[in-house]
């Protein structure tokens, strides 16, 4: 009779464990993953930055610029059927230049005019920027985190060599989530029009990512909430957290890579970008800014950070 009990007993929690868990997971999938505001990064102290920074990207001039400039809208229809939308910007001298550029967590096309304005107005190239699934005007109910955005980012590339002409030349260049974006671009099968990438504040996985914030914010264990939120996210996404990874994509890189990450980074720890570097298949540079925090680097140490990617495209393109 006593073992029947305990028996009961066992099941019972064991079932209480597994709705909690199944709650959990949806809670997490709906905080993160599906589309709309994010109220866990308000207050995020991970995400705080100086004064300067905050000023730089709130009301640098930077804003102005973008405002002021004639972007072409280019529309897209991505392989499963969402409604995509990009923004070109031709040089004003005549260029078979194209940067193309991935933006960040939450953010949008035009956030990327940050860089932008440097590569059109300092070096005389065309730019791309584009929302990603699930943000700004692209369509999508969910965030890809880079995973899905890899293969639009591919058709994109495609689109710009086809309207451009076959001897355009393209470098990729994301922030954060954009990073990640563009690394996992690296790791399908480009074309040679392709020549370098440039990933600023890259996670290796997004179950890497989760894990990490999971502890850092809710002290829980990736286990059992990240695969049961990773089987949620394949049901209603269509892809699972471990496979959305810039660090298996980057093992199949073609293209040389340059890593960018600030060494105070307490959202996307450093350690993640070293990693992928030297992880990586194609030829690689790490550069790490002090004092920097997530995604601060190019406002932080401007001169160092341009400074550095040109010497680094020089390196490994016919880029000047």
């Amino acid at each position: 009779m006593k073992r029947k009990t305990w028996l009961k007993i066992g099941i019972g929690i064991l079932s209480v464990l597994l709705i909690i868990d199944i709650i959990a997971s949806f809670y997490f999938y709906n905080l993160a993953i599906d589309r709309g505001e994010k109220d866990f990064l308000q207050g995020n102290e991970d995400l705080e930055v100086s004064a300067e920074t905050m000023e730089v990207l709130l009301e640098g001039d930077w804003r102005k610029w973008v405002d002021e400039q004639d972007f072409d809208e280019w529309t897209m229809t991505s392989g499963d059927g969402l409604e995509l939308k990009g923004y070109f910007l031709e040089s004003e001298e005549p260029s078979n230049k194209v940067v193309v550029m991935a933006h960040g967590y939450l953010g949008n096309a035009m956030d990327m005019g940050l860089y932008g304005q440097y590569y059109y107005e300092q070096k005389g190239y065309n730019i791309f920027t584009a929302d990603a699934r699930g943000h700004g005007a692209s369509g999508g109910d969910y965030i890809g985190f880079g995973w899905h955005d890899r293969k639009d980012y591919v058709d994109w590339i495609e689109r710009i060599i086809e309207r451009y002409g076959e001897d355009t030349e393209i470098i990729l260049h994301g922030v954060s989530m954009g990073a990640a974006t563009v690394l996992m671009t690296a790791g399908e099968e480009l074309p040679d029009n392709v020549k370098a990438v440039i990933a600023d504040s890259p996670y290796t996985s997004v179950y890497d990512m989760f894990a990490y914030q999971m502890d850092r914010m809710y002290n829980l264990p990736s286990f059992p909430f990240l695969p049961s939120t990773s089987v949620v996210t394949n049901i209603r996404a269509g892809y699972s957290l471990k496979e959305a990874s810039a660090l298996d994509q980057v093992k199949k890189a073609e293209v040389p890579i340059l890593y960018i990450h600030g060494t105070d980074d307490t959202f996307v720890p450093a350690r993640m970008s070293k990693i992928l570097y030297e992880n990586t298949k194609s030829e690689a540079e790490l550069m790490t800014v002090d004092d920097a925090g997530h995604g601060e680097p190019y406002v932080v140490a401007k001169e160092k950070y341009i400074d550095r990617m040109n010497s680094f495209l020089t390196k490994y393109t016919d880029w000047q």
